[in-house]
């Protein structure tokens, strides 16, 4: 009703104005008008997205910028995972946000969760917090689960014997985008053997999204230990594929807790990493340049 509103009074300018105005740091009164505009979803899912005025934004923009990527490359189809899914939380959160996103790209997204079903394993070392965490924390009610999900398909059992017959099993669409909140460092370990597949199960860059790599003063996360540790240890065995920091997040998104946390998976040999994907990035730059 308001976009339309605004369109048909030709004051669309306007609406962008107050939208970007919400981006950046304001005091309270931008706060309640964010979480006014996220309560009546007003404006449209995308703007709604550029202000984080969405439930875990960060998903939403994963999904959105892997489902742009495969839009630019010619894939029809693309996949989301999660690793470590708990109650279900994180996986409802994604099949709101790839209803939305799939009314903006022409590409079909699937959504797998991976997950022992029964919490957490025995933590094998120090590197997987045995002072934080105990075994089964987090388990799951398959069954309570089950019937709240629309669109996702559950893939049970140990991680790393899961990963290796994913794809096979499946018959998955090329990977965009996963969450990673498996807690330790020896689980996160096996989901990046995920990447031992061939290429063409992959986009060439995937967003990624690491939970665990904050923590707070009891928990002590360091780069020695946990999903930080298993980052570091991934890039150090493979020369061609790197789990990078991006860049750009924090400057989206300057108010956002999570900014730091998102990471680009980066397979340098990958058959279409060089493939040309800017045009409208460079059709905007070449116009801004014109203006000044």
């Amino acid at each position: 009703m308001l976009t339309s509103f605004t369109r048909s009074k030709g004051v669309v300018p306007l609406k962008n104005m107050l939208l970007n105005f919400l981006i950046w740091p304001k005091p309270l009164r931008a706060t309640l008008m964010k979480k006014l505009i996220k309560r009546l979803s007003l404006f449209s899912y995308k703007d709604r997205l550029t202000i984080s005025a969405v439930e875990r934004p960060h998903y939403g923009r994963c999904i959105y910028e892997a489902a742009q990527l495969a839009t630019r490359l010619g894939h029809p189809r693309i996949s989301v995972i999660e690793f470590g899914c708990g109650g279900g939380n994180g996986l409802l959160n994604a099949e709101m946000h790839i209803a939305e996103i799939e009314k903006i790209f022409p590409v079909k997204i699937e959504l797998y969760g991976f997950d022992t079903g029964e919490g957490l394993p025995e933590p094998k070392d120090y590197r997987d917090f045995p002072h934080y965490f105990r075994p089964g924390m987090y388990d799951m009610n398959f069954d309570l689960l089950k019937t709240r999900l629309k669109n996702c398909t559950l893939v049970l059992g140990d991680v790393k014997d899961t990963c290796a017959t994913f794809f096979e099993k499946y018959g998955a669409a090329p990977v965009g985008c996963i969450f990673h909140d498996l807690d330790y460092y020896s689980s996160t370990m096996d989901a990046l053997t995920l990447f031992n597949a061939a290429p063409l199960h992959f986009l060439p860059r995937i967003f990624m999204y690491f939970d665990d790599i904050k923590g707070d003063n009891t928990w002590l996360v360091s780069e020695f230990t946990g999903e930080s540790l298993a980052i570091s240890e991934f890039n150090d065995a493979h020369r061609y594929k790197k789990i990078a920091a991006n860049r750009i997040m924090s400057q989206m998104y300057p108010d956002q807790w999570w900014t730091d946390q998102i990471f680009i998976y980066h397979d340098f040999q990958h058959p279409q990493y060089n493939i040309f994907v800017a045009k409208d990035e460079q059709i905007q730059y070449e116009t801004q340049i014109t203006l000044h």
